[in-house]
Parts: C-alpha cells; sequence; structure tokens
C-alpha cells in the first residue's frame, strides 16, 4: 500500500482538521498554538508556535515550521483554518513555496475589508450591518471589531475614541447563527446551518462560546440566506470550505461576515462515515461540489471550555472521549484561555447543547476538585 500523502495544516487550533485529513487518508503536518493530546495523536508530525504581539501566526516561525516539517516528505499542499483572517500577506508567502489549497490572499483580503464588503453586499441586495471606520456619535447602538479578526473575542462595545485597525458595527437584533459553506470558485452549497453562542469574559463579551446544529431556521429564511450565499459566490470566488455568519431575527436576518477557511464547526459537521470535510474541502478547493448533501446523523453540539483560574499544572487525567484539546498533562494555562471542547450528540440541537454546558461545567468542577 502506498504511504499516505503528506498535507501542511495551520491553524490557531489545528485539531479538527487534522482528525479529518487523518480520515481522508492524508498525513497530517501539523502547525498549531497548543500541541494538544489528540492533535499529536492525529498529526504525522507536529510544531507548536507561541503567537505573536498580535495573536496571530509569526510568519517567520511558520515558514520555518514547514520547512521542517516537509523535510524528507512531499507534502501536496497547505491547509490554513483560524489565524490568517488578517494575513493574506503570509497566505501569499506560503503560496509562493506551496501550493495553497484553500482561498488564495486576495480573496480573503477582499472579503476580510469591512468597506468593501459592505459595499458588495448592498450591490448585491443582502441586508448587511451599516459600518463605519471612524467612532459613532451613539455608541452604545454601535460594537467595534479588529479588521480581519476571529473568535469573537476582537468584538467590543464600541467607544467614542479611534483604535487603529478597528471598525464600527452598527448593532441589528437576531440569533447569531452560522452556515457552513463549500464553494468551487463559482458555486456553492450550504451544508448546514448552527446556532452559535458567546462565553463572555471581563473585556470580551462576544467570546466565541460554542455551536449547534441544526439551527431552526423558517424555510423562507433558509432560501433567503442560500440565495444571498450564491450572489456573494458569484462576485467572489471563494474556494473550499468557509463559514458565512447571520444574525436571524424570525424570517428576517442580516449577513455579518464571511470566514474564507475552515471554521470552528467543523467538528459537529464531521459526517460520522464517508467522505471527511477535509475530503470535501480538497475537492472543492479543485472544482469538484457534492453530488448529494452531506450526512451528519444525529444533532450535534461543541462547546470550548476556558479556564475559571490560573492551572498551573493540568492534572493527569484520563479524559472522557467526549473532550476534545486536551491539553498536555503538565501543562501551564491562564484564567479564561480555552482548557478543552467538550462534544455532544442528541435527538435536537437544543438537547445537545444542554449537554456540552453540563459536560462543559463537570470538567471545571473536577478541576477546582484536583490539587494543583
Amino acid at each position: 500500500m502506498p504511504d499516505a500523502p503528506s498535507v501542511l495544516i495551520a491553524a490557531a487550533s489545528g485539531r479538527a482538521l487534522a482528525i479529518s485529513a487523518r480520515r481522508a487518508g492524508y498525513a497530517p503536518l501539523v502547525v498549531d498554538f497548543f500541541g494538544d493530546q489528540d492533535t499529536l495523536a492525529a498529526a504525522e508530525a507536529h510544531v507548536r508556535l507561541a503567537p505573536d504581539d498580535r495573536h496571530g501566526m509569526d510568519a517567520s516561525a511558520l515558514l520555518t515550521a514547514f520547512e521542517a516539517l516537509a523535510t524528507g516528505r512531499h507534502p501536496c499542499g497547505a491547509v490554513c483554518g483560524t489565524g490568517f483572517e488578517d494575513r493574506p500577506d503570509l497566505l501569499a508567502r506560503i503560496a509562493e513555496r506551496w501550493l495553497l489549497i484553500g482561498n488564495p490572499p486576495d480573496v480573503v483580503a477582499q472579503v476580510k475589508n469591512p468597506t468593501a464588503f459592505a459595499e458588495l453586499c448592498q450591490r448585491r441586495e443582502i441586508a448587511h450591518p451599516a459600518i463605519s471606520l471612524t467612532p459613532p456619535e451613539s455608541p452604545a447602538d454601535w460594537v467595534t471589531k479588529r479588521i480581519g479578526g476571529a473568535g469573537g473575542t476582537h468584538i467590543g462595545v464600541a467607544q467614542r475614541d479611534a483604535v487603529a485597525g478597528f471598525y464600527y458595527q452598527h448593532r441589528v437584533p437576531g440569533e447569531p447563527i452560522s452556515a457552513l459553506v463549500l464553494a468551487n470558485g463559482h458555486s456553492a452549497v450550504v451544508l448546514g446551518v448552527s446556532m452559535q453562542w458567546s462565553s463572555p469574559a471581563p473585556g470580551r463579551p462576544f467570546r466565541y462560546g460554542g455551536a449547534a446544529r441544526p439551527a431552526t431556521v423558517a424555510p423562507e429564511a433558509a432560501d433567503a440566506m442560500r440565495g444571498a450565499v450564491q450572489r456573494l459566490i458569484s462576485r467572489i470566488p471563494l474556494v473550499g470550505l468557509n463559514s458565512v455568519d447571520f444574525l436571524l431575527d424570525g424570517r428576517a436576518f442580516h449577513l455579518l461576515e464571511v470566514n474564507p477557511r475552515p471554521s470552528a464547526t467543523l467538528d459537529i459537521f464531521e459526517p460520522p462515515c464517508g467522505s471527511t470535510l477535509f475530503e470535501l474541502h480538497v475537492a472543492a478547493c479543485r472544482g469538484r461540489l457534492p453530488a448529494i448533501p452531506l450526512a451528519c446523523g444525529r444533532a450535534a453540539a461543541s462547546a470550548i471550555v476556558y479556564a475559571d483560574h490560573d492551572i498551573p499544572r493540568v492534572p493527569s487525567w484520563n479524559w472522557p472521549g467526549w473532550a476534545a484539546d486536551r491539553p498536555i498533562a503538565g501543562s501551564c494555562i491562564s484564567a479564561q484561555s480555552p482548557l478543552c471542547t467538550v462534544l455532544a450528540t442528541a435527538a435536537t440541537a437544543a438537547q445537545a447543547k444542554a449537554i456540552v454546558d453540563q459536560r462543559a461545567r463537570s470538567i471545571l468542577a473536577r478541576l477546582r476538585a484536583s490539587p494543583s
């Protein structure tokens, strides 16, 4: 049997991509910030990087890590997940050396430019909150977002003082939902829709908490959102896995943003059998979309568990099977940093969310009861 083709993966957390790639028959060569137990188990080789001052990938360190991982191997390309939304220049440097399996730098720059994206939505008759590059007169009606930010930690309550690298978005009503979209440059399919929630922390009121699928969406709204996605694709040649975030208010919605990379919802949409999301991503980047809908099985949810106090040394545990992103025993985790991810399946999305909420509480209670 021939050796599995190797593939480079870089993301803030590479675990979900690595597991999906391994299931698809690839040998994942992973660079991320955590080096968790399950990431190391799935990866053929791994390099852990520290975030730079902007909480992103340091360009020089990442390129050096890729070269080290590729030594003696012949990677078929590089897949970049969360952490590159504001780094099209780094994506361009990666593409000079490796085949970039995902959106090219110019596409990422286009969709993460708040002014250009708002203008595109207006031209394509897609409801989108008003944006401003200068402080608004009534800050309470606005939020501030870092250009190219991800994960919700960059979103805050608007203030009157301007901050470099940030823009303002008008508050609109609705519940946050996200569509997982697979595109081939000129067409797209919506693989599924999830509801999402925040896990507020001091100074981070919109920090990402988790997601559950399927979201409850009225048929008329679902059709309208699919239409909005198709109108975007007709002007922005997205490829591979992407997520499109909405605020849904009954049958009305506003499209908030496009995340032009595999999203944080990979866990809840990964099919239990058949083609993996990584396999679909690679195929879509080569122009091929699936002929049949994605079969995800039961409703599912995932939630990030954030440490509620400083952890000088993570205990040596037998982690439950429903816990992912399991930190290495003895590692240090600061308060309000990610500790792990908890997963659940159930008959409904609401039930799955209730289970992950309970599992998150049980992890934190067990941690508090463990000797430091």
